[in-house]
């Protein structure tokens, strides 16, 4: 792995997710006539992926920094800066007029950031009845700010 340039903790960890992958599904490993060339094959083709990924992760996040930093920031005028309290207020009672389920499954998305899955599994509900509960609890927020917008 070092010869493809990796370092040596990123070797151990394509090797590692070799085994894991092997582990999980044993079958790939029987009936190879030349076990030990299948392994440093499969190590090398997962650096590649790995080399590439990395490459293309560099050049697409690359600047990114230093573009959104000299995005200059709207200041806001004193209006909207003064009407902050009063929409976090409406913000707050519309949140607490919801469903205890809707309410419990706004906030795990929103403050939580728990994922749709993880959401259903800790409420017991679909995945599906968690989408309708997001969905319906923002445009229930949206329809109670409408006026401060």
């Amino acid at each position: 792995m070092k010869r493809r340039g990796h370092a040596a903790a990123t070797s151990q960890e394509i090797v590692h997710e070799v085994y894991l992958r092997l582990a999980n599904t044993p079958k790939l490993v029987e009936n190879r006539p030349v076990l030990r060339a299948f392994l440093i094959r499969v190590c090398a083709n997962l650096g590649i992926d790995r080399l590439r990924r990395e490459r293309l992760e560099r050049r697409l996040f690359s600047g990114m920094t230093e573009e959104a930093l000299s995005v200059p920031q709207p200041l806001g005028d004193a209006d909207a800066r003064a009407d902050g309290p009063y929409r976090l207020k409406r913000l707050r009672q519309a949140i607490m007029k919801m469903s205890y389920q809707r309410r419990q499954v706004f906030l795990a998305s929103c403050i939580g950031n728990l994922t749709p899955d993880e959401i259903a599994t800790r409420c017991g509900i679909s995945r599906n009845m968690v989408d309708r509960h997001i969905r319906k609890a923002y445009l229930h927020c949206l329809e109670c700010l409408e006026d401060t917008l």
